[in-house]
């Protein structure tokens, strides 16, 4: 009985030894998950904000725009995932321009992700791919960062570009019938994204007032 009672004394403060750690290891997890979170978040819209500067200049807006954003779900024409946001870009009020986060499902190694601003007039602003996996050296020149041509990069060929200046049938690449240029021996990574962008920019002029008029927050 002796070994006995002190096999289950033993256990017992096993028990409770395990016990008291998970509870001081749950807490200080959470009380270091309450310290870094506002740095964490604080570094996130940073991130954002230096991706939106990229294609949307800031003088060109006056409202919060981390703040003014919809998520759409189930939207193809923005690509494959599930759930896409959309910044708003206003001015005194009025809507000037959105920023549509997209991906082309079709790219040489896969998923290509992008964001594309868009004047109200159906004008693309600017574009920037935000993660790729692209074959470096060949493909990778839809990214402006990996593109050797720093003077004109590549994707700075969609600025200025008015989707009701451009036959649908030419938003494609020259090898192909289109209006816009690629590199030789790497024209996969180039269609995908050149297709992407369209689907993207139709969807945003076509949708434009609904995308507008959701209350910030709101998924459509």
């Amino acid at each position: 009985m002796s070994n006995k009672y002190s096999a289950m004394r033993t256990s017992l403060r096993t028990a409770a030894i395990m016990i008291i750690f998970t509870v001081v290891f749950t807490a200080v997890m959470a009380f270091t998950y309450d310290t870094t979170r506002p740095a964490i978040e604080a570094s996130v819209q940073e991130e954002q904000m230096r991706l939106i500067n990229e294609v949307l200049p800031p003088d060109s807006y006056d409202n919060d725009l981390l703040a003014d954003v919809i998520t759409v779900a189930g939207a193809q024409a923005l690509g494959p995932d599930d759930v896409k946001r959309v910044w708003r870009a206003r001015k005194s009020g009025e809507p000037v321009a959105m920023i549509l986060e997209a991906a082309a499902g079709d790219g040489y190694a896969g998923r290509i992700a992008f964001i594309v601003a868009l004047r109200g007039d159906g004008t693309v602003i600017g574009v920037r791919v935000t993660n790729h996996k692209e074959t470096p050296g060949l493909g990778d020149y839809i990214d402006p960062k990996k593109d050797r041509n720093k003077k004109q990069p590549w994707i700075s060929q969609f600025e200025g570009v008015r989707w009701s200046e451009v036959d649908r049938a030419k938003w494609a690449v020259r090898k192909d019938g289109g209006t816009f240029d690629f590199h030789t021996g790497a024209t996969i990574s180039a269609r995908a994204m050149t297709g992407a962008i369209a689907r993207a920019v139709a969807f945003g002029v076509e949708r434009a007032d609904a995308l507008f008029s959701a209350e910030s927050g709101s998924k459509l």
